[in-house]
């Protein structure tokens, strides 16, 4: 996209990762003029965020990209433990209780991030929008109507911005916004991204180590010819050239140096654990590794980075194409920030041994009961709860339903009495009784939650005035 002819945007997205093409996908859908620059020439070329949890895979589901991820990746291999050359027996790293009807998706699917990043970007682009690569921000400052972002080529005029830049985020400092955290773990990490025709891909392959030798793990990437490799360093620092990486692989496991055909892309980094201290500085929001910075462990960094995106995208959008006040802008930090400090924690206790991949890194129990959006109960759930996918008569299912950037109203089990409503805004559904919702009233937000719920419609209208005109 050249820029010289871009002169007013309604909103700027700094940063073309999983974080920015989630949002910026979901700003298109809803219609709103959207700038996401890129200071690199291409998109990410490395696996680095590989895992996508079940409560993303419904994210993605609404977006329109879940079949495309699905096509091109996979489920995890379980593990399988090295020592000296000989294999010690499996070793599953996750709990897979099978799909519901409630939770269609069960388990982590392993995708490396270049692709999730291409299928995303995709997307954008049959939405109608595009990035603008090799664009760096170099300047942001605000006032009362607008942001003004000055760019390596060019000055942009915004509504809103959005950092999504990453865990070295320009954006963050510049707002004056202090990020509070700790190292996980005092040991470098190397990670790269391989070839090996001579190991085999049913496993996830773990060379333990010991003594002043960190860990070696080699997994299989779903849909390319690739191994992740991730190595821990006791000590020292990792050297990330090619042949540093056939070294440290031939030095941990029973490969030949040259039995690595291909180095792809490496990188190092030490694990950390930081949250900013505010999501929001007047016009402009931190989301992704921009508002928080994950251990890798349990797979969470990504995950709520997108999830960031999914919660501001439909509140953006409100607020720019439906008239709702602007303070709807201001539950964004106060339902995000505690979820990202929630998952901070579990994916520091995993790190450390702590606590076992389970049911809680799946995200699917995450919910904003109590928050500013969530009123009322009814029959199963709680306004905050996730809403339970289900079968509809036909091949249809709830989350068909809720698919859009549109809220859901579910009159359930009742014939309770509803508020005229606006079509394109609300869509209303009367369905049969159902265990998981119980009888009663629901409006499912954009974002997959209950944000209201009901024996009647007693309350409704007055919800909607808060989220719409």
């Amino acid at each position: 996209m050249e820029l010289n002819n871009v002169k007013e945007t309604e909103v700027l997205v700094v940063g073309a990762g999983p974080t920015g093409l989630t949002l910026a996908c979901d700003l298109a859908r809803r219609a709103v003029r959207t700038l996401v620059v890129e200071q690199s020439d291409t998109l990410f070329p490395g696996s680095r965020g590989k895992g996508i949890q079940p409560r993303t895979m419904e994210v993605l589901n609404d977006l329109g990209v879940l079949d495309a991820v699905l096509a091109a990746g996979g489920t995890a291999p379980v593990g399988m433990v090295w020592e000296n050359g000989v294999r010690q027996g499996e070793h599953d790293m996750f709990e897979r209780p099978g799909p519901t009807e409630t939770e269609p998706y069960s388990e982590p699917w392993l995708l490396p991030q270049w692709r999730t990043q291409q299928i995303l970007h995709q997307r954008l682009t049959e939405l109608g929008g595009s990035v603008a690569f090799g664009t760096a921000l170099t300047g942001i400052t605000q006032d009362a109507d607008a942001v003004t972002a000055e760019l390596s080529n060019g000055t942009v005029r915004a509504a809103y911005a959005v950092a999504a830049d990453g865990g070295r985020s320009s954006v963050r400092p510049a707002l004056g916004i202090a990020m509070t955290g700790d190292s996980v773990d005092p040991a470098l990490m190397l990670v790269a991204d391989v070839r090996i025709p001579a190991l085999d891909r049913l496993n996830w392959h773990i060379f333990p180590g010991g003594g002043s030798t960190g860990y070696l793990a080699v997994c299989p990437l779903p849909g390319t010819d690739d191994f992740q490799v991730v190595g821990q360093f006791g000590q020292g620092e990792p050297d990330i050239s090619p042949e540093g990486v056939r070294e440290l692989i031939a030095a941990r496991t029973h490969l030949a140096a040259n039995d690595v055909t291909e180095v792809l892309w490496a990188s190092d980094f030490r694990p950390r654990a930081a949250l900013a201290d505010r999501f929001r500085e007047g016009r402009v929001f931190l989301a992704g590794d921009a508002a928080h910075v994950h251990s890798p462990a349990g797979g969470q960094g990504l995950n709520t980075s997108v999830q960031d995106a999914y919660n501001l995208g439909w509140k953006l959008g409100q607020v720019l194409r439906h008239g709702a006040p602007a303070s709807l802008l201001d539950t964004y930090e106060e339902e995000r920030l505690p979820v990202a400090a929630q998952m901070l924690g579990l994916s520091t206790r995993i790190h450390r041994g702590q606590e076992q991949r389970g049911a809680a890194t799946m995200q699917l129990g995450l919910g904003y009961r109590g928050g500013p959006l969530s009123f009322g109960s009814a029959g199963a759930l709680q306004a905050g709860d996730r809403a339970p996918d289900g079968p509809l008569p036909g091949t249809r299912r709830l989350f068909d339903l809720f698919r859009g950037p549109h809220f859901t109203l579910l009159a359930v089990g009742t014939d309770a009495e509803l508020p005229l409503l606006e079509g394109e805004l609300v869509h209303v559904h009367r369905i049969d009784a159902y265990e998981p919702y119980g009888k009663g009233l629901f409006l499912v937000k954009p974002d997959g939650y209950v944000g209201w719920a009901g024996e009647d419609a007693t309350g409704l209208s007055d919800y909607l005035a808060r989220v719409t005109s």
